[in-house]
């Protein structure tokens, strides 16, 4: 270990089965602890809300830290997304610094006792029980999609009251038909004069991509089958994401273990696990293992996961991807989600894209602001949009004529930012995931 924690970060396993990780008293104690270390920092002051929320209530005591009120800390909290940057890509004090500074394991850990003491609001409960709401607005898509559906003052305003859903906030869209069902009506043809023909993976579906956009799953596919793998879609069900960022660290644990079980006998037959949301592949590759540390199934599988881009990459970089891919005209603009960033993997959505012919690709690395369910309440839509305010300026000064984002939500936030920036902004309609645009570049 250096000073300046030089060395690359670590995390350790969240202890929340330990009976002192709930304990009111020696959180508190802890959160000052960190605190205080932050406040005598301040690298981070400009990531989130989290950080000036923390500042102003100690720089308003004249004992600091000691002199703030631990009621005044849930503020703080509420303020973070969890999405790891400041542990990435700010913190000098981070493991294995002495310190031993994790922002964002802290939150989480307030939030667990929160919710050991207090629950989670019923409809925040709801809307990220995610696997059973795409089952039963995917059977009644058409009306679900015009409830939910911007601009629509009776439903959005209900919505509003009873859940807490900001008004003003573009909500996915959701269909009748799964990206699983699709994938078994349409199986990808596999090139068996691809480089990399002999390579087997199974793509885990997510429930983004499996309920809500069903696209970004086929675009893999085709892609992967043109370069000459042999896919098959598997979804055991959610990451656990949304309920990770309640607290709920039991049910995430829950989650990992029976997903692990169910992909352990295809990464035994020699396949590889592809996420197609980094949030997702994340989850799998990074928070599973420290949650649930002696499970042989997730060691394994955070193992054989990747990340869609960086399968993709890791083709191009060992075998070379397929022929066939033509220039598609344009520039693309191309925002790196914090939980892309998290992976520790590098810009793989930027490479793959700049194997299309005469691409110009630039990379947008500021935060979206969304935040995933955080960003769509109503306390919080009008933070999150001040967030995405110059990562939205640094999009329209690209000029794209195509907008990604590996993470649909964040990309979904930023098109609606430059909306509301008015006439001097490109007519962008929608964001894409980085694989989608790939797969128009090879004519699918």
């Amino acid at each position: 270990m250096r000073e300046g924690s030089l060395s690359a970060p670590t995390r350790q396993p969240i202890d929340w089965q330990n009976p002192d990780f709930l304990n009111a008293e020696k959180l508190d104690a802890e959160m000052r602890r960190q605190f205080d270390i932050c406040h005598g920092c301040r690298r981070c002051f400009n990531l989130c809300d989290s950080f000036p929320r923390l500042f102003d209530l100690v720089d308003d005591q004249e004992d600091e830290v000691e002199g703030v009120d631990s009621t005044n800390f849930k503020s703080v909290v509420d303020a973070c997304t969890l999405c790891d940057m400041c542990f990435l890509t700010k913190c000098p004090y981070v493991p294995p610094h002495e310190f031993n500074i994790d922002f964002p394991h802290l939150m989480l850990r307030y939030r667990a006792a929160e919710k050991a003491s207090n629950g989670v609001p019923f409809f925040d409960k709801q809307l990220t029980e995610t696997d059973r709401n795409g089952k039963l607005a995917g059977g009644v898509s058409g009306i679900a999609n015009w409830a939910s559906q911007r601009g629509n003052g009776f439903t959005r305003s209900i919505l509003e009251t009873v859940a807490d859903v900001h008004r003003d906030v573009e909500l996915p869209k959701f269909h009748g038909k799964t990206f699983q069902a699709r994938a078994k009506e349409n199986p990808s043809k596999v090139n068996t004069d691809a480089p990399a023909h002999g390579r087997k993976a199974v793509i885990y579906a997510t429930c983004f991509a499996n309920y809500n956009n069903p696209d970004i799953g086929t675009a893999a596919l085709n892609v992967l089958g043109h370069n000459g793998v042999e896919t098959e879609v598997v979804y055991p069900g959610c990451c656990g994401m949304p309920q990770l960022e309640q607290g709920d660290i039991a049910r995430v644990a829950e989650k990992a273990k029976s997903t692990a079980a169910a992909l352990r006998p295809y990464i035994d037959n020699g396949k590889d696990i592809i996420a197609l949301v980094p949030s997702c592949a994340l989850m799998m590759k990074f928070e599973w293992p420290l949650i649930v540390p002696n499970d042989e199934n997730i060691k394994l599988l955070a193992q054989a996961t990747f990340d869609i881009s960086e399968y993709v990459m890791a083709i191009a970089n060992n075998e070379g991807l397929a022929d066939g891919l033509s220039p598609i005209g344009g520039n693309i603009a191309l925002h790196l989600a914090c939980h892309t960033r998290a992976q520790q993997m590098g810009p793989k959505g930027a490479e793959m894209l700049r194997a299309i012919p005469d691409a110009k690709v630039t990379v947008i690395e500021r935060c979206s602001g969304h935040g995933g369910s955080w960003g769509v309440k109503k306390q919080n839509f009008d933070i999150a949009t001040k967030f995405a305010t110059q990562t939205v300026k640094k999009v329209a000064d690209v000029k794209p004529t195509h907008l990604c984002s590996e993470c649909p939500l964040a990309g979904k936030h930023i098109v609606q930012g430059m909306r509301a920036l008015g006439e001097d902004t490109p007519a962008i309609e929608q964001s894409t995931h980085p694989i989608q645009v790939l797969a128009k570049a090879y004519g699918f």
